[in-house]
């Protein structure tokens, strides 16, 4: 018989009077039961949150650093446990849910450090003018208040240590909503903290269904709102209560550009091998992951094989296996929706030149060419293992193809010229570009995030950080300098 999963309510325990099922989107088999907090429970949850916020500001850094270091020890430690967990509840082949427990033992790692230098003050003289003479301004970052912290179901764990580990490290208070489709890995940080020190109140993490959270969005005592997901949803979200403090990380088309001097057999087997790689991995289902090639003519015609047979070299099949590149979508639905997608492309006059195939919640890697650019498949994220390629006459007309989107998250570039990469730098409208490689690339130190409809404000523990915090500034009279 499975046990049911506790949530977690200003730092213990606790369950509610329903419950949930967490299936695996492979086989359909139970992963667990999940506690459901009641209305009164969330209302204790914020209630706590927002009565411990001065105090946890006022924690001394050692403390939520150790805390943050313990959770990065314990996730190291539970490695394979808590990636057979993820792979489980969402779908995600095991070498990459590995990989997602060694990113989020990162994230808390960085956090640590970030909570021992963040805000350590910076003085600025103010007698540059008369007026300012004898005078001395010094500033500091204080929290803006609890933060409220939705994640979701593709990156379980690490998207959800990237809600929590920067508020703890900027002491503000954060209760967090993981996704209802992949609650476990969220639940299993609190496990972590609950080893720790931090005070009652600073943390909770609420496993509520996503009908019951406008009243959360719209709630005072919870300032600060991060989000990740949807570009419909985080929108909303913003939309509602304006005069909040909004970070959204929300979706992308990414575009991975090979322009004429990548032109070598290993060069052209390198881009081919990481975009097949990388508009797959995760089922597809990451919002950096390759969606669009744009290729040079001149080299076109030799990336495009090499591209469909690295494709087709993926490995498909069930998650749990080392062996598998790809596994399924978070649910049936979801393959549903990118084959309704694949289906109007082609009907519109697109070539399928591999894939193309669903099977209950799986869907094949696939290829696409000559797609036409009114079709939903070119101008919405996909969010599943379908790429389309697309020839362009010379680098402008390649970066004028990038921007020609409503989405700016991030860009690959595969060029050698350093001229190039800066002319990128400068006219891609995105919020990071990638040189050499495809725009999956994210390290969890540096700002991550987009422009245009991809989103708001940047992840990344220091940024996060920043978004959470506002510099509050005092005026020292009287002083000799």
């Amino acid at each position: 018989m499975t046990s049911t999963h506790a949530f977690w309510l200003a730092g213990r325990q606790a369950t509610g009077e329903d419950t949930f099922d967490v299936t695996s989107p492979w086989d359909g088999r139970l992963v667990g039961k999940v506690s459901v907090p009641t209305d009164a429970q969330v209302e204790e949850a914020v209630a706590a949150a927002h009565a411990v916020r001065d105090e946890f500001a006022a924690t001394p850094a050692h403390v939520r650093a150790a805390a943050l270091d313990h959770v990065s020890k314990r996730l190291a430690e539970r490695t394979e446990e808590i990636a057979r967990l993820i792979s489980a509840e969402n779908g995600k082949p095991m070498k990459w849910a590995r990989g997602e427990v060694g990113r989020a033992v990162s994230v808390f790692r960085f956090a640590a450090e970030e909570a021992r230098r963040f805000n350590g003050g910076e003085a600025q003289r103010l007698d540059t003018d008369l007026g300012g003479q004898g005078r001395l301004a010094f500033t500091r970052r204080f929290p803006k208040g609890v933060v409220l912290g939705i994640a979701p179901f593709n990156f379980p764990l690490n998207l959800c240590a990237h809600k929590v580990a920067p508020a703890i490290a900027a002491g503000a208070p954060i209760i967090l909503k993981p996704a209802p489709a992949t609650p476990l890995s969220g639940l299993i940080i609190g496990d972590l903290l609950a080893e720790t020190e931090l005070p009652a109140g600073s943390w909770s993490i609420l496993p509520v269904a996503n009908d019951r959270m406008p009243a959360l969005v719209r709630d005072e005592r919870l300032p600060v709102i991060s989000f990740t997901g949807s570009e419909k949803v985080g929108y909303a979200i913003m939309d509602s209560v304006p005069r909040k403090h909004c970070t959204l990380e929300l979706g992308g088309n990414g575009a991975a550009v090979v322009l004429a001097d990548w032109a070598s057999d290993e060069d052209l087997d390198r881009a081919a091998n990481r975009i097949a790689t990388f508009s797959n991995y995760q089922g597809g289902q990451s919002c950096i992951s390759v969606q669009r090639v744009i290729a040079d003519a001149s080299v076109y015609d030799r990336l495009l094989p090499r591209i469909v047979a690295a494709v087709e070299a993926q490995v498909t099949g069930d998650p749990s296996d080392d062996a598998t590149d790809v596994g399924p979508l978070v649910s049936e639905d979801a393959a549903q929706r990118v084959e309704a997608w694949v289906q109007e492309a082609v009907e519109a006059g697109a070539r399928l030149l591999t894939g193309g195939k669903r099977d209950g919640a799986s869907y094949a890697p696939t290829v696409l060419a000559e797609v036409p650019a009114d079709v939903t498949i070119s101008c919405e994220e996909v969010f599943g293992p379908v790429l389309t390629v697309q020839k362009v006459e010379g680098e402008a007309e390649a970066f004028a193809a990038v921007n020609d989107s409503k989405y700016g998250l991030q860009a690959g570039v595969f060029t050698h010229d350093l001229q190039t990469a800066f002319s990128a730098h400068r006219a891609l409208e995105v919020g990071g570009v990638v040189i050499g490689d495809v725009p999956s690339y994210r390290a969890d130190q540096m700002p991550y995030g987009g422009v245009k409809q991809s989103g708001v404000g940047r992840e990344g523990v220091r940024f996060a950080m920043e978004d959470y915090t506002y510099e509050r500034v005092m005026v020292l009279t009287g002083i000799s300098l």
